[in-house]
């Protein structure tokens, strides 16, 4: 049995998008595989529409202890070069490259703090809105 949010996942449609068209809270392997091989006019309407310029679901993990969880990305995430657990301490990680300034960014999933690496005239990461 799978969950209406690994539904949504592997769907690559939002949860909200999944419980508004009636996906239950479980189902099957089979109810799911009949769902993406037949899809409903929302689910076909859906993938008609994606443009591929921002995906729905992103995939983060610690470089460190390699927790990891899916989410929804944020229009002000930047590119990150690592992304680590927010209690791991910073000499953990990797040294920044020569010549490249390093930024965190709080707040990205439940846990993660994203570390930017970027040449020094470039603008340092967007911090959250609150």
């Amino acid at each position: 049995m799978i969950t209406r949010r690994e539904a949504a996942l592997r769907l690559d449609v939002t949860l909200e998008m999944a419980r508004r068209h009636g996906l239950p809270s479980r189902m099957s392997e089979s109810e799911f595989a009949e769902l993406d091989q037949n899809p409903p006019v929302w689910l076909a309407q859906s993938r008609a529409n994606r443009t591929g310029k921002r995906p729905v679901w992103v995939h983060l993990q610690c470089v460190i202890c390699g927790f990891s969880e899916d989410a929804r990305p944020k229009k002000w995430w930047p590119e990150f070069t690592y992304l680590s657990c927010s209690h791991h301490p910073a000499d953990e990680l990797p040294a920044a490259s020569r010549g490249l300034a390093r930024s965190e960014v709080d707040g990205i999933g439940s846990r993660f703090v994203g570390i930017v690496d970027l040449p020094p005239a470039v603008t340092p990461a967007p911090s959250p809105p609150e």
